[in-house]
């Protein structure tokens, strides 16, 4: 219940900021193991689809091991009982790490539980998401419990987001962009920030995962490609930080 809460408060706070609309969202109710597989904009949008996600089902994300080393935000994330990851840019190679990766995820699925797995691992370096060669969630699908979901999720909006690569190329320091953020609701006196739309829609791939799965690793990640970019390249949209000054843009 607490979960619960928490998310219910965090969707107060983002909905300064941003307008969140949900496609699909009656998938959500059928109480059934289900891996969640989101594509990755922005290092926002784990934070919107966790508490989007929170309202209807409990879920574990699965969550880098750099953010346990930021203070509160650590505290959060044992709140919600994410689990703790090696940072697979960083690892990526490493067969063993992912193939443990994958297993606790095919663990948890079996015992029941609802897992949010980034098949990207990384923000996208551009308006579209490209998986590559990436093989944890490939690992997973093809090891897939019986009876177990699999929902693609396709987020669109926050490409040029301050949270995003857009502007420079890198992922933002997560610690000062979010003090950014604040700064930023507040000299907009809270209620006149400019909102940035976001879309997030919910369907139900798990037929055509666990086939392209049993084909290889590149057929499956192509697959989720042309899911994540079926609406084509989003076009960069960066939005004014304070309403106040005309041209000001993040």
């Amino acid at each position: 219940m607490y979960k619960k809460v928490l998310a219910a408060i965090y969707r107060v706070m983002l909905s300064a900021r941003y307008r969140v609309r949900l496609e699909g969202v009656e998938l959500l109710r059928e109480q059934r193991a289900t891996l969640f597989l989101p594509n990755h904009q922005a290092s926002v949008d784990p934070q919107i689809v966790c508490a989007e996600l929170l309202r209807y089902v409990d879920v574990s994300p699965l969550v880098t091991e750099g953010y346990f080393r930021i203070p509160v935000v650590a505290q959060v994330l044992h709140l919600m009982h994410a689990v703790r990851v090696p940072d697979l840019e960083k690892s990526r190679r490493d067969v063993a790490v992912v193939a443990g990766l994958s297993q606790v995820v095919v663990e948890a699925l079996a015992a029941g539980h609802n897992v949010l797995l980034y098949p990207a691992g990384q923000l996208t370096n551009s308006g579209l998401e490209r998986v590559g060669n990436k093989q944890g969630a490939w690992q997973v699908c093809h090891q897939l419990p019986e009876g177990v979901r699999v929902v693609g999720m396709r987020v669109r909006g926050l490409w040029g987001s301050m949270w995003s690569r857009a502007k420079t190329g890198r992922s933002p320091n997560f610690a000062w962009t979010y003090l950014k953020g604040i700064f930023y609701v507040l000299a907009n006196l809270i209620f006149f920030v400019p909102r940035r739309d976001v879309t997030i829609t919910f369907e139900d791939i798990t037929a055509d995962a666990v086939r392209y799965a049993g084909e290889g690793r590149q057929p499956f990640n192509r697959f989720l490609e042309s899911f994540y970019n079926a609406a084509g390249e989003e076009k960069l949209l960066f939005l004014k930080h304070f309403f106040y000054v005309p041209g000001r843009r993040d």
